[in-house]
């Protein structure tokens, strides 16, 4: 385009959009970032979805990712009053009998804890853990050849396993819950293949530096990098959705922080025929549905390590929840669901007002479903915290057509951007040189439907934006580690 408005344009202000605009500001180009709600952040909000006083995260709660984030770790975000707050354990596993499996930062501590099998758990994790600096930089990445091809192959071969078969290291009910758990985060059956990959990246992250959730709310890590972006020069706009192409300013670039759902509406007819058809392939995966609370106290767990706990996990045994799991996407509705619950009013206590609190709730449905899943997650709460509904002042809930209609990127519900299985693993969204790049020069795809995938650590939008620095501005931007493509 000749004389352009601007060098470039984001839309979408999740944590990848944000990243993207941050990374081309800094490269010196002049950068408008678009918003189609009011409030910026994606999946970072937090609002009052209950009662007066009490602030919910509207999508995600806990961040481990975001503070482990290389490129978030390079950004003077504190100075726009991010403050993380990390609880005592990261998370806990209740059973029946009233114990619970506690993850805690101590590798040592937590082996210990789960007895008989301490010994697996030390032998598994102490080498990842330790390792970790030298593989995150090509775990949060596209593919590429790793730049310690040793230590990788430690966590990837084990990472490629079905979370159902590296559960079988451990003996015990407890380490088996404890991983299943932790596994369960991909959002997909147990039995696939890279299953265990989530799970030890969120066990290492707990033995790193905990699981850490933000002063104030989600919210907060929006508005600092939000904050960051315009202290260096960008612009940004709010309330306006973007339908199509000829709605955006003259640029050189555009970055989109949408899915392939989303692209095919706003860009279809610009697109080649075999880029569209490749985008109308990719596939989404279950939904969430999830549950917001007003407590008048804390959750009554019968296990002392949930109390002291930012997220719990609720669903029993690994056969309990790789059911459960299993059976939502075969399209149905367990009785008794995996549930994923944040306590972070027990924290942090701007959440509610004084001696009050809040809790944070979700599990897996079918995607698209309609289902009301309220009662069964309360069931499973109140199995692991016997007087749980006594304390309830008021919830708000969100089926999978309501979370698609607050954030367009949740197809079906799907809050991870996009099934993250083996078939979509290293082809996210399209199979393709650049994961990034369109088959139309000058647009790109920053979303978590690109790699590395979900989670709120920006690096799908870093990625891109070098991408577009290189393709569009031939700008020589030294990388912020290693080989990108």
């Amino acid at each position: 385009m000749s004389n352009p408005t601007y060098d470039a344009v984001v839309v979408g202000s999740g944590p990848n959009g944000l990243a993207a605009a941050i990374v081309l500001q800094q490269a010196g180009l002049s950068v408008l970032l678009l918003e189609g709600k009011q409030e910026l952040g994606g999946g970072l909000r937090t609002a009052e979805l209950t009662l007066p006083g009490f602030r919910h995260d509207i999508c995600s709660a806990i961040h481990p990712l975001a503070a482990a984030s290389p490129f978030f770790q390079t950004l003077p975000l504190a100075q726009y009053g991010l403050e993380y707050i990390t609880p005592s354990v990261a998370a806990a596993h209740p059973f029946d009998d009233g114990t619970a499996a506690a993850l805690v930062t101590s590798l040592t501590d937590t082996a210990r804890s789960l007895g008989p099998d301490a010994d697996a758990y030390q032998r598994l994790l102490a080498p990842l853990v330790a390792q970790w600096p030298s593989i995150a930089r090509d775990v949060l990445a596209p593919l590429h050849f790793p730049r310690h091809p040793l230590n990788m192959a430690r966590f990837g071969l084990p990472a490629l396993l079905p979370a159902t078969l590296l559960a079988r290291r451990f003996a015990g009910d407890k380490a088996q819950g404890l991983f299943a758990g932790m596994a369960a985060h991909a959002i997909q059956p147990l039995s696939n293949l890279t299953t265990s990959a989530i799970g030890l990246v969120l066990l290492i992250a707990a033995h790193r530096g905990g699981w850490p959730l933000p002063r104030g709310g989600s919210q907060s890590i929006a508005d600092a990098l939000a904050a960051h972006f315009v202290a260096l020069g960008g612009r940004v706009e709010t309330g306006t959705y973007v339908r199509s192409l000829a709605q955006l300013p003259a640029a050189r670039a555009v970055l989109f922080d949408v899915t392939p759902a989303q692209l095919l509406q706003i860009g279809g007819h610009g697109l080649s025929s075999i880029y569209q058809w490749q985008l109308r392939r990719y596939r989404y995966g279950m939904g969430a549905f999830k549950v917001d609370w007003a407590l008048a106290a804390p959750i009554p767990f019968t296990a002392p390590e949930c109390t002291q706990a930012g997220t719990a996990h609720l669903g029993g045994t690994l056969a309990e929840i790789a059911a459960s799991e299993g059976a939502s996407a075969r399209g149905q509705h367990p009785a008794r669901p995996f549930v994923l619950l944040a306590q972070q009013s027990v924290f942090d206590p701007t959440r509610a007002p004084a001696g009050r609190h809040t809790a944070w709730a979700y599990c897996h449905v079918p995607n698209g479903s309609r289902v009301d899943m309220t009662e069964a997650i309360e069931r499973q709460v109140e199995r692991f915290a016997p007087g749980f509904r006594e304390r309830i002042l008021a919830r708000h809930t969100f089926d999978t057509a309501q979370m698609e209609s607050y954030n367009p990127n949740y197809v079906g519900g799907d809050i991870n951007g996009g099934a993250l299985d083996i078939g979509q693993l290293f082809t996210r969204p399209a199979l393709r040189a650049s994961p990034y790049r369109t088959s139309r020069r000058g647009l790109y795809l920053c979303s978590s439907a690109t790699p590395p995938g979900g989670g709120v650590h920006g690096m799908c939008g870093y990625y891109a934006a070098r991408r577009a620095l290189r393709d569009v501005f031939r700008l020589p931007v030294p990388p912020l580690y290693g080989a990108e493509k």
